[in-house]
């Protein structure tokens, strides 16, 4: 690689609407997280990327190079992408909604472009907001400073009316929305179908609330004040209101449920990718292993092959003995119970013991019977067992002799394995397998999992894991079986 190359731009999270990159040369660039409406990438080198989590709406790509480059998850509604070489490109879980449809009109999206249409509709709206705040404030002012009966008692039925109203007004569209997304498909069907159904129930209510308690007092303000211009209007004209309202309030509930329905639908896509994630990781983590295993346990065999024929034989039994472990089972599965993993260790052990003869010794020790049935990950202990083997026992001319213990102490769990071998020296670098059993722990317990090495008071290996880290799991599997 050229030591004089520019390094790549990197501008995450930044806002650069409308701005001009065209022809350049954006290679390994990364705007993640980024606001890049309106920009002109023509001709732009864009290969391997990161865009991801970014805003491109109306952005144009054409004849650029988006060659491996990663634009998941994103919006690109109205984007322009003729010409574009777009091998090898990661679209997954981008929107390329058009950015104005009237079958998918949304009222947050066009104020948010802050286009002159979305400035428009936000002053629109806030000067009816204002309106009828003004409104609330001078009947307020008029049932607290009039002092006419009745003009009082008018207005007193009037804010009745208006919120009886008003009230009967959500109801009744709050208990017709589900029905009308259900049953109609039209837009514009299911808005004049909840106009038509409030306009009538609230001119029955009107007229109820009217005959019940209003005859007398409407025909004396009507007496009192017959050049009232308000008495001029026909009877429908404040039947608008509630229809409007009605109308206004099922198209937000519609809005609201369908970002909500977008945000659950992304949390959802993000938790599944951090899963398959995690099970590609395990995978990787459990493929490297078995060959691991079977590279030592064949070259034990090859060493007893001339020597000893018998204890070879033998040894060969019991390998396949842990390959019937380590494959008749459902490679899906990350964990297994301490029994089993027990039983694989042993037979492990079973297998050093025929090559090393007296020289080895080994317990396994269980302090409660219950811990048993605890599930662990799988191969989480036939590693450091190994490594036991590799630079304990076999450095030792006398016997040596190894302990797996597992016990519960203060809610956790603990998995030790002891060995009279060789301390661990103070700049020991992590090999492969005690690597691997932390890349496990960590990607499966995060922090409720750790793994220790120590000297003192005996050479020791210590997994420890939360018990309710451990009971988690066991539930989540035994819904996932169910």
């Amino acid at each position: 690689m050229d030591d004089n190359k520019t390094k790549p731009l990197r501008m995450t999270a930044s806002s650069l609407d409308g701005r001009d990159f065209s022809n350049m040369d954006l290679e390994n660039a990364d705007f993640s997280f980024s606001s890049l409406k309106d920009i002109n990438f023509d001709g732009a080198n864009l290969r391997n990327a990161k865009l991801r989590f970014s805003a491109l709406d109306r952005t144009t790509f054409r004849n650029a190079d988006l060659r491996n480059a990663d634009l998941s998850f994103s919006s690109m509604s109205d984007v322009d992408l003729s010409g574009a070489k777009v091998e090898g490109a990661n679209f997954s879980f981008t929107s390329q909604e058009k950015s104005f449809n009237w079958q998918d009109f949304s009222l947050i999206g066009i104020i948010q472009t802050q286009s002159w249409i979305g400035t428009l509709v936000a002053a629109m709206l806030g000067a009816v907001i204002l309106y009828g705040f003004n409104a609330i404030a001078y009947f307020t002012a008029e049932l607290s400073f009039t002092d006419e009966p009745v003009r009082l008692a008018f207005y007193k039925y009037l804010v009745m009316l208006t919120v009886a109203t008003g009230v009967c007004t959500i109801l009744i569209t709050q208990g017709l929305t589900a029905w009308l997304d259900m049953i109609i498909k039209s837009l514009w069907a299911k808005h004049i179908i909840l106009s038509i159904i409030v306009f009538l129930a609230d001119s029955v209510l009107a007229v109820a609330i009217h005959q019940l308690f209003a005859t007398d007092i409407v025909a004396q303000y009507i007496s009192r004040y017959p050049a009232e211009p308000s008495q001029s209007a026909p009877w429908y004209w404040y039947s608008w209101a509630p229809v409007v309202i009605a109308n206004v309030f099922y198209f937000l509930s519609r809005e609201g449920r369908q970002i909500s329905r977008k945000i659950s639908d992304q949390e959802y896509q993000l938790l599944n990718l951090e899963k398959l994630k995690t099970r590609a990781e395990l995978d990787a983590l459990q493929a490297r292993i078995n060959p691991h295993f079977l590279y030592n346990s064949l070259n034990s065999i090859a060493s007893l092959v001339h020597e000893d024929p018998d204890k070879a034989e033998e040894m060969t039994l019991l390998l396949s003995k842990l390959f019937r472990y380590t494959t008749g089972r459902k490679t899906s599965d990350y964990f297994d119970t301490i029994e089993n993993e027990l039983e694989m260790v042993e037979t492990y052990l079973q297998v050093e013991k025929v090559r090393f003869g007296e020289r080895l010794r080994f317990t396994v020790e269980v302090e409660e019977e219950s811990l048993k049935s605890l599930q662990v990950p799988k191969f989480i202990l036939q590693p450091i067992v190994e490594n036991a083997i590799k630079h304990g026992i076999s450095r030792m001319a006398e016997q040596g002799n190894i302990v797996v213990k597992i016990y519960e102490k203060d809610a956790w769990l603990h998995l030790c394995v002891h060995d009279n071998g060789p301390a661990f020296p103070e700049t020991l670098g992590a090999g492969y397998g005690m690597r691997s059993i932390q890349d496990k722990l960590k990607l499966l317990y995060g922090d409720n999992a750790r793994l220790e090495l120590k000297n003192d008071p005996h050479k020791s290996v210590n997994i420890a894991i939360q018990k309710t880290a451990i009971e988690q799991h066991q539930q989540s599997s035994h819904a996932v079986s169910a």
